[in-house]
Order: C-alpha cells, then sequence, then structure tokens
C-alpha cells in the first residue's frame, strides 16, 4: 500500500476527529454558551445535515478541479471551521463553524475514496478504502477520548484548537504524499455525470448504506446510558468500554476491506448479516459489565465490517463516469443512516418501551439493509452488462 494512502487516512483522522468530539463536550459548551443540553445536541445532527447536503453539492462544483488541489482546499476549510469554533462568541456561531466544517466531509471521503482506489491494483481498491477509513476509526478510538480530555483539563475551545492542529498537519501530510498525477478530471458533461442517478442499483447501494448502518447508530447512540443505567457501570469503566468499542471499530473495518476484495456482494451479505445478528444479541448483553464489554467490541467489528463493502458497491455501480459524485453521495447516506437510527432508537424510548428497544429497532433496520442487498443481488442477475458496469 502507497504512503498516499496514509496521508488520504491523516485527513480522515481529523475530519473523523472534529465530527465526533462534540459528544464528549456538551455538558460544557451548554454550560459555557448558557444553552440547554438538548439545544447543545443540535451542533451534532447540524453537521450531520451539513454532511448530507454538502457532499453532493460541493462535489458537482469541484468537479473538475484536480483532486490533490481539492482535498488541500477541503483540509483549508476544514481548518477555518475548527478555528472559528474556538473564537464563537455563543451557539449560533458555533453551530455556523460546525456545519462550515461539516461541508468537507462528504467531499473528502468521496473524492479521497476514488483517489485510494486509483493508487492500487484491481484486487486491493476494498482494501485501499478500508485502510484510508481506518483514519476514521482511530479518530473514534484515540482523537475523541485525547479531545474529551483536553475539554476537561483546559475547557472546549481548546480540543478545537487541537482538532485546528491536527489539520495542518494532516494538509501538511497531503501535500506532502499525495501525488500529483492523480491529474485533473476528465471534463465529463454536468448531464452524464447526473444519469448516474437514474441507475436503480446506485440507489440500492446507497439504500444498503442507509439502513445498514441505521442499525448501528440505533443502538451505539445511547450506549453509554445503556451502560450507566443497565450494566450499571461508573464512568471510568464507561469510558473504557468505549475504548474498546473503537478497537473494535479498526478491527472490522479492516476485516471489512479484505472480505470485499474477495466479493463485495458476498461481503455485503455477511457483514450485515452478522450486524443483524450481533444488534440482536443485544438485548442480553448488557446485564452484566463484562459481557457487556465484550459484547461492544464485537459491535464495533460488526459495525465497520460493513462500511468498506456499501462504499466499493457504489463506487462499481456508478462507473468512472459518477464515481465521484456516488461516492460521496455515500457518505451522506452514512449520515443519514446515523440520524434515522438515532432517531427511531429516541423514538423507542419516548413511548416507553425502555432503553434495551433500541436493539429490536436496530436489529430491523439491519434486517431492511439485509432485504436490499438481496434485491440488489437478483437484479444483478437480470442485468448484469447494464448495472454492473465497473465489473464489465
Amino acid at each position: 500500500m502507497p504512503l498516499s494512502l496514509l496521508a488520504l487516512a491523516a485527513g480522515a483522522f481529523g475530519i473523523g476527529t472534529t465530527e465526533f468530539i462534540i459528544m464528549g463536550l456538551l455538558t460544557q459548551v451548554s454550560q459555557d454558551l448558557h444553552i440547554s443540553i438538548p439545544t447543545a445536541g443540535t451542533l451534532i445532527s447540524g453537521y450531520a445535515i451539513g454532511v448530507a447536503v454538502g457532499a453532493p453539492v460541493l462535489t458537482l462544483l469541484t468537479r473538475q478541479w484536480p483532486r490533490k488541489r481539492l482535498l488541500l482546499a477541503l483540509m483549508l476549510i476544514f481548518i477555518a471551521g475548527n478555528a472559528a469554533a474556538v473564537v464563537a462568541p455563543g451557539y449560533g456561531w458555533l453551530l455556523a463553524a460546525r456545519v462550515l466544517t461539516a461541508l468537507t466531509h462528504g467531499t473528502f471521503f468521496g473524492v479521497g475514496a476514488v483517489v485510494a482506489t486509483g493508487l492500487v491494483p484491481q484486487e486491493k481498491k476494498a482494501s485501499a478504502i478500508a485502510l484510508m477509513f481506518s483514519g476514521l476509526t482511530l479518530a473514534t478510538l484515540l482523537g475523541v477520548p485525547a479531545g474529551a480530555w483536553i475539554g476537561q483539563h483546559f475547557g472546549w475551545r481548546m480540543a478545537f484548537a487541537a482538532v485546528a492542529v491536527v489539520g495542518v498537519a494532516a494538509l501538511a501530510i497531503l501535500a506532502a504524499f499525495v501525488p500529483r498525477d492523480t491529474g485533473r478530471p476528465a471534463a465529463t458533461p454536468l448531464r452524464q455525470e447526473l444519469a448516474v442517478l437514474a441507475r436503480a442499483q446506485v440507489w440500492l447501494g446507497l439504500g444498503i448504506t442507509v439502513f445498514g448502518f441505521a442499525g448501528v447508530f440505533a443502538l451505539y447512540t445511547y450506549v453509554e446510558p445503556l451502560l450507566t443505567q443497565v450494566t450499571h457501570m461508573d464512568g471510568a469503566w464507561v469510558a473504557l468500554t468505549l475504548l474498546l468499542f473503537g478497537a473494535g471499530l479498526a478491527a472490522g473495518n479492516l476485516l471489512g476491506g479484505k472480505l470485499a476484495d474477495r466479493g463485495v456482494m458476498r461481503a455485503l451479505a455477511m457483514s450485515i448479516g452478522a450486524l443483524m445478528l450481533v444488534l440482536v444479541a443485544g438485548r442480553w448483553a448488557f446485564g452484566h459489565a463484562g459481557v457487556a464489554m465484550a459484547y461492544v467490541v464485537v459491535l464495533g467489528t460488526a459495525a465497520f465490517a460493513t462500511v468498506a463493502p456499501m462504499q466499493m458497491r457504489v463506487l462499481q455501480q456508478a462507473g468512472p463516469e459518477g464515481a465521484t459524485l456516488a461516492s460521496s453521495l455515500n457518505i451522506s447516506a452514512f449520515n443519514l443512516g446515523n440520524a434515522i437510527g438515532a432517531w427511531l432508537g429516541g423514538l423507542a424510548i419516548a413511548h416507553g418501551l425502555g432503553l434495551l428497544s433500541v436493539t429490536w429497532v436496530a436489529a430491523a433496520l439491519a434486517a431492511l439493509g439485509l432485504a436490499l442487498v438481496g434485491a440488489s443481488t437478483r437484479r444483478d442477475g437480470r442485468a448484469p452488462s447494464r448495472d454492473a458496469p465497473a465489473r464489465a
């Protein structure tokens, strides 16, 4: 694997850290800015909306930019957004800074995935995507706990300042190691690029991402109250358990890449099927601390084993002419799934079904994603030449 993939992972680490760091800083932000916790929580949903909207729009606006130049420009916006968060005088400013930063997220991962697959042979493409996304898993494993620690000791503004410094380092690494010969993309007419959205298999791939990954966040969003109120863990053990979840993400990310290199649809069926079973098992996993800790590792592994196959499926079905747009749309699909899963899980709790009800909601969402895998596989059998241009 070339060093340029590690450079892409460094950018992914910075972007992943800024996405999730706010979860450990909500109380501090709400107290400092004199807003409620639910209002502070909109800083998370606002970011997700920024990703979902910004990914396709920014990708289309910059579709003819040389990809290295685009990646560097996105990192500059990322640095500016985090610097703006550091000096935010109030909630509105901080929300705007978060949305500005979010605009870079989808396009960076979408373009980065295309660049990554262009750096390696055909049989290593999924592993290349997984290596780039390892930056996101390391952000969950290391960046977010480090940001929370900085926030506790030096204030939430310094946490965002640290993320901006990470962005500067990532910018330098990208400038040094991403090759220039990725070049200017071919000037595909806009109508031809948008034509990829008429392909049923692309929409099925996006649907697999939305519902398959919604199952993860229907449970993970509420894992902290599950651990404290059902398992009765104290704060230190909860922090350790969440760290173990990050380790599971890292393992699952690499596993998903290896599986997808051997066959994308088989990898999707195996990973989402395993995720569904793991989510069902969550109904009984939180009764004992040791079991809960082991379960969270397995959950993280099953969750991120789906990522590389999901991204590769959409890239395959989009073909070269629509790969960048479809790849960015798939990042939007991940964030839409996050929002849907968290909302439906919260809805079950709000209706008095209890915290453990989120496991059934999560499993049902994963089952829907698995059903879409089956529908997409059947369609492959009916029209392989039209619906699988990358394979041909």
